[in-house]
C-alpha cells in the first residue's frame, strides 16, 4: 500500500510492537529515501543494567530497510514483496540513554535493485545500521538482509497507485 510519509510515521509510531518498545520513528524523508529513528530509554524497555534491552535495539533495527524499499519500489511501479531475510548484530557499549540511528538509501541502491528485480526477478543485499547514543559515541551496529522478490517479473510494470 502506498501511503504519505507522514501517515506511515504516524502508523508506526502507535504500531503496537514498536509503541510498546518506545521505538520512535522520527521523520521519514521525501520520497521514503531515509528515515529518522529514536529508541527511548524507559521503564519499559531496561534491563537489570540499566540499558536498553538488547531485543528493544533488534526491534528497532528490524523493519525499516524493508519498508524503505516497499515504498520506494511501489512508486517506481514495482509490485513487490519485501521482508527482513537476516540480521547480524553487535552491541559495543550499553545503551544507558536514548539511541538515534539513521537510515538513507542512496539512488545508486535504488537503481541496482531495480536493475536485479528487472533481470533476475530477486534482489537480497545486506545494509548497515549504525546506533549512537546521545553523545554521539557508537553502541550498535547491524547488518539487516533485505529481500525484494518482483511479483510482476515478466509481465509489463503498471504504476502501483
Amino acid at each position: 500500500m502506498v501511503v504519505s510519509e507522514n501517515t506511515l510515521k504516524w502508523a508506526m509510531r502507535l504500531y503496537p510492537p514498536l509503541f510498546f518498545q518506545r521505538i520512535w520513528v522520527q521523520k521519514f524523508g521525501k520520497g521514503f529515501t531515509s528515515v529518522d529513528v529514536k529508541i527511548n530509554k524507559s521503564v519499559f524497555n531496561k534491563n537489570y543494567n540499566d540499558s536498553i534491552f538488547g531485543g528493544t535495539i533488534f526491534a528497532g533495527a528490524d523493519p525499516f530497510y524493508a519498508l524503505l524499499f516497499d515504498q520506494i519500489l511501489q512508486r517506481r511501479g514495482f509490485k513487490v514483496r519485501v521482508w527482513l531475510k537476516s540480521a547480524q548484530i553487535q552491541y559495543l557499549k550499553p545503551g544507558r540513554t536514548n539511541l538515534y540511528f539513521k537510515i538513507k538509501i542512496t539512488e545508486e541502491e535504488i537503481a541496482e535493485a531495480e536493475e536485479i528485480l528487472n533481470t533476475t526477478g530477486k534482489f537480497v543485499k545486506a545494509f548497515p545500521i549504525e546506533m549512537y547514543n546521545k553523545d554521539g559515541e557508537l553502541c550498535v551496529s547491524v547488518m539487516n538482509e533485505v529481500y525484494i522478490r518482483n511479483l510482476h517479473i515478466g509481465e509489463n510494470r503498471t504504476i502501483a497507485y
